[in-house]
């Protein structure tokens, strides 16, 4: 049996510098596209550490230090009724940390099957619009804010979502 999840955890936006947000599709309730999230591992893991590393399981991606951006924000949440039972007893809330990440154009994500279904690299309007989560819904707003996106790119209205299946890249 898997120990209680720690509730505190890292939202972690994707994006390609040009406007587009990368979205993941759950696996355990599909529809439900969110950005990479995780909790920490250890109570003593740091967030950029955690944010690295669920970029790298949940993605297959990784990215320079320079490609980070830490927005030494973080957020409390209630945690959702169905999801409860992960964590310690009583436990009702979260305490999530924000980071950015940009990673090239065209970056194609490796997802793991048993977290997530599909993948979709969006405009800025459509991945905040797409998210089930309020929290990552302003967290999309407020990164395009931040990059002074105010304009979706060329692609607008397309979307580009694609199976686990069609991944080119090994699964970490």
């Amino acid at each position: 049996m898997k120990p209680p999840k720690i509730p505190i955890s890292v939202l972690v936006l994707i994006h390609d510098g040009a406007g587009r947000v990368l979205l993941i599709d759950r696996a355990d309730h599909p529809g439900f596209w969110q950005s990479v999230t995780g909790s920490l591992d250890a109570i003593d893991e740091q967030p950029r550490s955690a944010a690295e590393r669920e970029l790298w399981e949940e993605t297959g991606l990784r990215a320079d230090a320079s490609a980070w951006e830490d927005w030494n924000f973080s957020q409390v949440y209630e945690i959702y009724p169905h999801w409860r039972h992960r964590y310690p007893e009583g436990v009702t809330h979260n305490t999530e940390h924000v980071f950015a990440v940009e990673v090239p154009v065209g970056a194609v994500p490796t997802l793991s099957p048993r977290e997530h279904i599909r993948w979709a690299w969006l405009d800025w309007p459509e991945a905040a619009e797409r998210c089930f989560s309020h929290t990552n819904v302003e967290a999309v707003r407020q990164l395009a804010g931040r990059r002074g996106w105010g304009h979706p790119s060329r692609n607008a209205g397309r979307d580009t979502s694609h199976p686990a299946s069609q991944s080119p890249i090994t699964p970490a």
